[in-house]
């Protein structure tokens, strides 16, 4: 997968392809310096090179992948959303509203957490 469209197109379903550009639309006018990157065939959101935030799709769910440190900071309110969650993942099923205001706040803690870091990863 080379660039964010050709994820898009392995979306079959019309209406989950477009809560998925809603989601990245909303991402890149909210945070307008991330960049987009793809990498194990899933566009990844980076600042200063380091990164924030993924979003992938399967059959039953959009993921959102902030990274372990972050999906422990907001359990308790990823879950009051009524999402599911592993240590790594936040599942948002195709008929659940997105919690932009969640996200959000997920990601700007990212960002303020990761504000000096030169890794991509957090160790």
């Amino acid at each position: 997968m080379k660039d964010i469209n050709e994820f898009f197109s392995t979306i079959s379903e019309p209406e989950h392809r477009k809560r998925a550009e809603e989601l990245f639309d909303w991402t890149m006018k909210s945070y307008p310096q991330f960049n987009v990157v793809i990498k194990w065939n899933q566009p990844m959101f980076t600042d200063h090179g380091t990164f924030i935030i993924a979003y992938s799709s399967s059959k039953k769910h959009l993921s959102i992948a902030p990274e372990t440190v972050a999906i422990s900071a907001f359990k308790e309110a990823i879950e009051k959303s009524g999402y599911q969650h592993t240590d790594n993942i936040i599942k948002i099923t195709w008929d659940q509203p997105i919690d932009f205001s969640l996200l959000k706040k997920i990601i700007d803690y990212n960002i303020q957490e990761k504000i000096d870091y030169t890794k991509f990863w957090r160790e």
